[in-house]
C-alpha cells in the first residue's frame, strides 16, 4: 500500500501513528474524520483512497468484500464499506500490550 511509504519518506523520527476513524466518500474525500487535526488530512486521504481502491479491486475480481482488517507491524486498520464510501478504524498496535489470559499459578 502506497500510503505506507510516506511515513518513511521523512528523515528518521518518532512519529506518532493516527488513532481514530475516518469516513470517506465514493471519490475517496474525507468527509469526516475523529483523528487529530496535528495528523496530515493528506495522508488520510491517500489512505481513504487505497482502502477505496482495495474495495474496486475486489469488486472487479468478482470477490466483494464488505470488510477488510489489515495487521501492520505497528498499525492495524479495519475499513467497511459503505454504498461506495467506506468507513476506516485506525488503531496503534502498542508493542508490549498486556495479554489478556489469566495468570497460571
Amino acid at each position: 500500500m502506497g500510503f505506507l511509504k510516506r511515513f518513511f519518506r521523512s528523515r528518521a523520527a518518532v512519529q506518532q501513528l493516527p488513532t481514530g476513524s475516518l469516513t470517506v466518500d465514493r471519490n475517496g474525500q474525507v468527509v469526516i474524520t475523529t483523528v487529530s487535526s496535528a495528523y496530515p488530512r493528506a495522508l488520510l486521504r491517500d489512505i481513504g483512497h487505497e482502502v477505496l481502491s482495495l474495495f474496486r479491486e475486489a469488486r472487479a475480481a468478482q470477490m466483494p468484500m464488505a470488510e477488510v482488517s489489515l495487521h501492520f507491524a505497528s498499525l492495524h486498520i479495519t475499513a467497511r464499506e459503505l454504498r461506495g464510501g467506506a468507513i476506516i478504524f485506525l488503531f496503534p498496535q502498542a508493542a508490549f500490550s498486556p495479554t489478556t489470559t489469566a495468570p497460571r499459578l
